[in-house]
């Protein structure tokens, strides 16, 4: 869909549901792919060794929050080029683009600069000695992977705003492959290559992004949209577009990267407790079965996203909330669905990590996860809501109020408890309550704000 759908306002109740679908599904199969490439580089670790994948979380966390204030700013061009794309200003999307993509090269290479901060930043978390070695060793690896994860999620952001969400499936199968293939040669050292471990693995998460962000820029300087989106024109940095990017931008990457930095607090609390490693690895298991239910209800919430910035700009602010609605419904229905079979059939999915080289630790870890996917199966319809009303806010341009509860909430709520008892030998139930209640929390707050309806009238172009 490269137009904005017109005359939406009579359109019947299925039909709203299709669009949103229709927009949402290549999305959700994106997600899925990436979900897929972090579970094959997790079960080649967790093959590898149990610690390499308790390690991989907690290096994880400590990236992530950098890596999304980075990402998740530069994908907030998806914003820009939908709100253009509903006012029917296309001349402005390639400017809007081009600021996104120097966003992406700056912070990319700023990140760099973590490289040598890697051991006393981990020093500092604490883990065990061991678990420090492997955290940095794939820190390191990764940090070489922000500038093309920003690149690609620049390319992603103006395909998913201008409503060719299916391009979006092309670009992260490239990824996927790549990072298979990667994964397979230098975890194991298999055809000749380096036995690297973990520090494989990080290798193969840069490789495989290089490779995914070659392809969706070969895709988006394709000659009818360099034609129509004058991308090619207006490759200079435009000041004026570059401070709305940074205003309405930078606080949505900060909500990544706020709720990232919060989430490795909590890790860290993990990390610490008497069965640390064992709590870890059980802790990254779950995290990762749960994306099998985030993931696709991301997909959706981006699809909600793009439409409440076309509906905007176009002036139709009741049809937004609309489709605000429509996709929470069908988020909330396939997490509901998902929870339940956490809950009924556990080793469905832990029998793909097992891990026979350590057997004794192993046990402990798969009778651990199945409590925690209780946690995750009762918290599963508030994450819904979290991410349908948080998505529907950055659309319309309320990116600043997200910041804040991002910065305000989960601290109080999930981490500082999570840091109390961490000593308690039950402290891994305890924390994981505790993310659960922040998790109900942070619905309730996106809910009343969604409600208030300031977000209507909001705009980023």
């Amino acid at each position: 869909m490269a137009q904005p759908v017109r005359a939406q306002k009579y359109m019947s109740t299925f039909g709203r549901f299709k669009q949103v679908w229709l927009i949402s599904w290549p999305l959700i199969v994106a997600n899925s792919f990436w979900n897929l490439q972090v579970t094959i580089d997790r079960i080649f670790l967790g093959s590898f060794s149990i610690d390499s994948l308790g390690a991989a979380i907690g290096a994880v966390g400590l990236f992530w929050a950098p890596m999304a204030l980075v990402q998740q700013t530069a994908s907030y061009v998806t914003t820009f080029v939908a709100q253009y794309l509903g006012k029917d200003e296309p001349q402005w999307i390639g400017p809007s683009l081009w600021q996104s993509i120097y966003v992406s090269i700056v912070g990319g290479i700023l990140f760099l600069l973590l490289i040598p901060m890697a051991p006393l930043l981990f020093q500092w978390v604490g883990h065990s000695p061991a678990l420090q070695i492997l955290e940095v060793d794939y820190f390191q690896m990764l940090a070489y992977s922000a500038l093309p994860t920003a690149l690609v999620a620049s390319a992603s952001g103006f395909f998913t705003g201008l409503g060719r969400s299916r391009v979006i499936i092309l670009i992260n199968l490239v990824g996927l492959l790549c990072n298979v293939l990667f994964d397979y040669l230098l975890i194991f050292g298999n055809c000749g290559f380096p036995r690297l471990g973990i520090a494989g693995a990080g290798l193969a998460t840069a490789m495989a992004n290089l490779g995914a962000a070659f392809f969706g820029f070969y895709l988006v300087f394709s000659s009818a949209n360099k034609a129509k989106y004058r991308l090619t024109e207006n490759w200079k940095v435009d000041w004026e577009i570059m401070f709305r990017f940074i205003k309405f931008g930078v606080p949505s990457g900060m909500q990544w990267a706020l709720e990232g930095l919060a989430f490795t607090g909590f890790l860290v609390s993990i990390g610490r407790l008497p069965n640390g490693d064992v709590a870890l690895s059980a802790s990254g298991i779950t995290i990762t079965i749960m994306m099998l239910a985030i993931l696709p209800a991301l997909g959706v919430a981006q699809g909600v996203s793009v439409l409440v910035g076309q509906s905007l700009g176009r002036d139709e602010p009741n049809l937004a909330r609309t489709y605000t609605w429509v996709g929470f419904q069908m988020t909330l229905l396939y997490t509901l669905t998902m929870g339940l079979s956490f809950v009924v059939a556990p080793q469905l999915y832990i029998q793909m990590f097992q891990n026979t080289e350590n057997m004794e630790q192993w046990v402990q870890v798969s009778q651990l996860v199945p409590h925690l996917l209780i946690f995750v199966a009762l918290f599963l319809a508030f994450d819904s809501l979290n991410l349908i009303f948080s998505f529907t806010l950055k659309g319309a341009g309320d990116t600043r109020y997200v910041s804040l509860v991002a910065l305000l909430l989960p601290w109080p709520v999930m981490v500082f408890p999570a840091w109390y008892v961490s000593g308690w030998s039950s402290g891994v139930y305890w924390s994981w309550g505790f993310a659960s209640l922040y998790i109900l929390l942070q619905a309730v707050v996106f809910l009343r704000r969604f409600l208030a309806g300031a977000w209507e009238s909001m705009r980023v172009t």
